[in-house]
């Protein structure tokens, strides 16, 4: 920076302000200092600006699992967000472990990075006290509401029941629901079946246990092995909501290996709007839960703490918008809005 100065024949401060982007700088002199950056190569020490700050430029999101269609796709729309805020995002897996969650939250590698966005699975409302972090955190998900902390969630329970009921329009009336965790109140799962319920309880339909299709995680085997598991036990289906597209998708190999007809004889919608669901055969009609507005309105809140990590805010909690999109599993290509 000093040679760029010599060069110019201005300061260093004015290189300084040049090079980090300072408004009030007369154009021939702005001239001046980046045709000498040119001339010389110069390039801004990123690490040392960001030590003077005190910061890394680096944030933290820690996701389940990545073989998971829906948290790689999150991952990589908070990525870019980062990248539009000028962070580099550090991507960490806990394979839903009680012991790797605990680490990701105060773990040494928090020292690499100068916030966290945290999708917990393990962890929940009775592990309150350890999200009560010395640094800026958002959560995701819906392991823990109210929390000490910023908080981006999904309306799962509304977009369940909303994906329920076009079913319901459209004259199903025996519908199966795939990846319920029996007994689970806290979570995906549990709000999702409140969701499907409550639709099926207002339509004046019977719950119908032997139309619950539990699975221990929610992939496309578990999903292809509950249609299977359903479809063995002879129980009257003329529509599927799955808890996730990744089981619907399972679940639609499993009607075709049986022969039977998608739309016509069992409809079918998941959960999540994952790329794949727009090529499958046929297409999958889904619940679009707002991921990219999830993933910039963790980065932004997260951000806002970064610059201001002053104690005493009051936390933010967002429940992204959402919206039903048909597509062939439900006999329409047309999406519609919620």
């Amino acid at each position: 920076m000093q040679d760029v100065a010599q060069l110019a024949g201005v300061s260093v401060k004015t290189v300084s302000n040049v090079v980090n982007g300072y408004p009030y700088i007369r154009p021939a002199t702005r001239a001046r200092v980046e045709e000498a950056i040119v001339e010389l190569g110069y390039r801004l020490n990123v690490s040392a600006r960001n030590l003077r700050q005190g910061r890394t430029g680096m944030i933290g999101l820690a996701v389940p699992e990545l073989s998971q269609p829906y948290f790689a796709e999150l991952a990589d729309l908070v990525i870019q967000a980062g990248e539009d805020a000028g962070v580099t995002v550090l991507i960490e897996q806990t394979g839903a472990q009680r012991v790797r969650e605990l680490e990701v939250l105060h773990g040494e590698r928090r020292q690499m990075t100068d916030g966290l966005i945290f999708s917990p699975l393990a962890l929940g409302e009775e592990d309150r006290t350890e999200f009560a972090v010395h640094y800026p955190l958002v959560l995701l998900g819906e392991r823990i509401f109210r929390g000490p902390a910023d908080h981006v969630t999904m309306a799962n329970v509304e977009a369940a029941y909303a994906a329920t009921r076009r079913l319901i329009e459209l004259g199903r009336r025996r519908i199966a629901v795939i990846g319920a965790h029996p007994g689970e109140t806290v979570g995906s799962a549990g709000l999702r079946v409140v969701g499907y319920e409550r639709a099926l309880t207002e339509a004046g339909l019977p719950l119908d246990p032997a139309l619950m299709g539990p699975v221990v995680a929610w992939h496309r085997s578990t999903g292809a092995d509950a249609m299977e598991r359903l479809l063995a036990a002879g129980t009257p289906i003329d529509a599927v909501f799955a808890l996730n597209d990744a089981m619907a998708l399972g679940a639609l190999r499993a009607l075709s290996a049986r022969g039977v007809r998608v739309p016509q004889d069992v409809a079918v919608i998941g959960f999540d709007d994952v790329d794949d669901a727009r090529y499958s055969s046929p297409s999958l009609s889904t619940v679009a839960p707002g991921r990219l507005q999830i993933a910039r309105t963790a980065v932004e809140l997260l951000m806002a703490r970064i610059a201001d990590p002053a104690p005493g805010r009051p936390f933010v909690e967002v429940v992204a918008d959402f919206e039903i999109i048909e597509r062939e599993s439900t006999g329409s290509a047309v999406a519609a809005s919620t």
